[in-house]
């Protein structure tokens, strides 16, 4: 005998047969409960569903047509299987269509097949739970997988320690607008910075103040610039702005106010920076003024950056046109 796992609600009003059948299914190994009449197995059941009910279709009160339709609406998944004495083509429609799961006539001549009906209503019990169990583990499992991807999307294009996008990903935008604004006729500028004396205030302060520094700066330039902007981290210190729709002359005062606003940030440690405050250098190259591929253009912003370095840095620098 296999100990069962599920509970069964046995309801008839012979109480010679529910004592029997409540005997030989607990022989079985099943969980049972017994009821003398529909009345008091309903009530059984709205305190405790089971998940198969053994029922004798003809009772005094309630019959167990009325008990299968009423268990139904409580819980559809229960599985019903009817006794009767009644073996009428009416009567096997009328349980059918009433969501029962099998019948047996009594009296009954073999109480093994008793047993077999319960243990393939069973059966089907444990299927649709173990299935319902696994569709729910692979939907959670997808939902996870979905989450995975968009993280591993989000890394793929993103700086680990600013949250800003990374150098690939800007390479890959300047790109596209490249195209768009070709397409268009229309311009777009990209500003280059570089905090000043960035290794100083690293030995200074130490690493982990460095990167905390370079977080709020990222948070700093976001603040500053629009949604349709691209930031992204081009290395170590180094950051790179794309300002779509955007002139020249609209860059430079972009990237003034940038200047001026990182210069006035109170950054931990500022004071021991060679100028008493954290400074950046800035440089400022348009397309397609300064270049009409991507190398080009971000050379001219690069060289422009250097300029600025070259020439004392905290300040912006405009690209020279070629030639």
């Amino acid at each position: 005998m296999i100990q069962q796992d599920i509970r069964i609600l046995v309801v008839d009003d012979d109480e010679s047969l529910l004592s029997m059948l409540t005997q030989l299914l607990t022989e079985e190994g099943y969980q049972v409960t017994a009821a003398s009449s529909g009345e008091e197995a309903l009530d059984i059941f709205c305190k405790d569903s089971f998940p198969l009910v053994v029922s004798d279709i003809k009772m005094p009160g309630m019959s167990g047509i009325e008990l299968l339709q009423k268990v139904k609406e409580i819980e559809p998944e229960t599985q019903v299987i009817i006794i009767t004495s009644y073996a009428t083509v009416e009567t096997a429609i009328s349980a059918i269509r009433s969501g029962v799961y099998d019948y047996m006539i009594k009296p009954f001549e073999d109480l093994e097949l008793i047993v077999a009906v319960v243990n393939r209503a069973a059966e089907k019990i444990r299927l649709t739970t173990e299935n319902r169990v696994l569709l729910d583990s692979l939907m959670k499992n997808k939902h996870e997988l979905e989450q995975l991807n968009t993280v591993l999307e989000t890394l793929a294009v993103k700086d680990g320690l600013t949250g800003v996008f990374n150098h690939r990903y800007f390479q890959e935008e300047v790109a596209k607008e490249i195209v768009r604004c070709q397409r268009y006729s229309r311009v777009f500028s990209v500003i280059f910075l570089d905090v000043d004396h960035f290794k100083h205030y690293n030995d200074k302060n130490g690493h982990p103040s460095g990167d905390d520094l370079l977080r709020k700066l990222a948070n700093l330039l976001s603040s500053r610039l629009r949604q349709i902007d691209v930031i992204a981290r081009y290395g170590g210190e180094e950051f790179i702005l794309l300002l779509p729709s955007t002139t020249r002359a609209n860059a430079l005062i972009c990237a003034e106010d940038i200047r001026q606003m990182i210069a006035k940030y109170p950054f931990h440690g500022r004071e021991g920076q060679p100028m008493g405050f954290v400074s950046v250098s800035v440089g400022v190259a348009s397309f397609p003024k300064d270049g009409t591929e991507v190398p080009a253009l971000l050379k001219a912003a690069d060289d422009a950056l250097y300029q600025a370095k070259a020439s004392g840095r905290n300040r912006v620098c405009e690209a020279t046109p070629a030639g």
